[in-house]
């Protein structure tokens, strides 16, 4: 376990650099059960800092396999009205949202994953209201992890729970940079460095990206009006904050009917309990038209059938291969750590604050700029040492913008 003064610099980090937590502002935090003595600290620090409210949804692995293995198709496929007025509430408020997660990787790799496509479909079209919220930057948000005994066992496996534990914490702790002496000035330059990337790829404006690597070769269109974004973001209060600790991309959304090729995936994705490793994916004219996995086949089928958008892109990011979280050696089974170690895309739904004047757009007018609507966003993670990317500029020309999984642009304006 983390000394309480680290996890104190870890609450800290998450609610000043992550939520940004204001004086008078409530905070709903989404918390795992055997992370409860963290989550406490993280409570009592908020209401320190001011806040008016701090509201916390406990979620627990054994409960939730329980009804996964016992409850009723019908209760299954449905999600309760009083959360959803629970978290429409909240954002109609300002509230901020805090997402701790600590999940098992393996925990419903037994149970039929049509019964986990239903429920992931029921929540994700209850809470429709909810996510434009958070996709638009409406509300600060953010997401970290703490450890648990069956997260930590799965990614060190040859440790006793207890020192697995340990081990994860400091793995953790080192890549948000709270060893470091003052992580919140960490955090500040780091989020500089990835401004100065995006202001880069903003001004460059690629009309494409041609992305190479082995089992790898994909043309990705990029829509007019594009936007680069990464690091912190911007709440329609004015206040900023970091959707993701850690963070080490930058992310912009392909044209939805512009992506052609095939992309293979470089670690494993774990979908809602459930791992997929060892895929492939096919693209014609921004669709996915055949896939094929090695683990986790027909999870990938329930993910690809989740609904029309869910065969398409929503994102693309580029992470360099010496970012902290691909530099630790690990494979996290978590997509918040794992796409920060690798370039990735996403399945789904696109980000509307990706494009100029995205957030104001209805539904229509952002599909006719391309940007693809799902109820679904699943990043996967693409990149490696071996993935080289090309840039077309608006006039045709080629530049070099990643070799060898890292920048081959000066994006540190050095």
């Amino acid at each position: 376990m983390a000394s309480i003064e680290l996890q104190e610099k870890y609450a800290e980090l998450a609610l000043k650099t992550g939520v940004n937590l204001q004086k008078g502002q409530a905070l709903m935090i989404n918390a795992p059960l055997e992370g409860a003595d963290f989550t406490k600290i993280v409570a009592r620090r908020a209401y320190e800092i001011g806040a008016k409210d701090v509201h916390i949804n406990w979620v627990d692995d054994e409960l939730t396999l329980l009804k996964y293995q016992y409850a009723p198709d019908e209760v299954i496929a449905s999600f309760p009205e009083w959360r959803v007025k629970l978290h429409d509430e909240f954002a109609e408020d300002g509230a901020a949202i805090l997402h701790i997660r600590s999940t098992n990787p393996d925990l419903l790799k037994d149970i039929d994953p049509s019964r986990v496509a239903a429920a992931n479909k029921a929540a994700a079209e209850a809470m429709v209201n909810f996510r434009k919220y958070t996709m638009n930057d409406k509300i600060p948000w953010s997401i970290i992890s703490i450890p648990s005994k069956d997260w930590a066992q799965k990614i060190f496996p040859d440790k006793s729970p207890e020192d697995a534990v340990e081990s994860l914490w400091e793995a953790i702790l080192k890549i948000v940079r709270v060893d470091q002496a003052d992580p919140l000035a960490a955090w500040d330059k780091h989020n500089a460095t990835l401004k100065k990337a995006r202001e880069v790829l903003n001004n460059k404006n690629y009309k494409k990206l041609i992305l190479k690597a082995p089992g790898t070769e994909l043309d990705l269109e990029l829509p007019e009006g594009h936007i680069w974004k990464g690091g912190s973001a911007v709440a329609e209060t004015g206040v900023t904050f970091n959707p993701n600790i850690p963070t080490e991309e930058v992310f912009s959304l392909p044209h939805k009917y512009g992506v052609n090729g095939t992309v293979s995936s470089t670690k494993p994705l774990n979908y809602g309990g459930s791992l997929i490793d060892n895929f492939q994916l096919t693209f014609k004219d921004g669709k996915v038209v055949d896939f094929k996995a090695e683990e986790g086949e027909e999870v990938l089928k329930h993910l690809l059938d989740s609904d029309e958008g869910a065969r398409r892109l929503g994102e693309i990011a580029l992470v360099p291969d010496e970012s902290p979280v691909s530099q630790s050696g690990l494979i996290f089974y978590n997509t918040l750590f794992d796409e920060n170690a690798s370039c990735h895309i996403a399945l789904g739904k696109a980000y509307p604050t990706n494009l100029k004047g995205g957030s104001e757009m209805s539904n229509e007018e952002l599909d006719k700029h391309g940007v693809n609507d799902s109820l679904i966003h699943v990043d996967f993670m693409i990149g490696s040492d071996k993935l080289d990317i090309d840039g077309v500029k608006q006039d045709g020309t080629t530049e070099p913008v990643f070799r060898k999984g890292t920048w081959a642009l000066n994006v540190k304006g050095e």
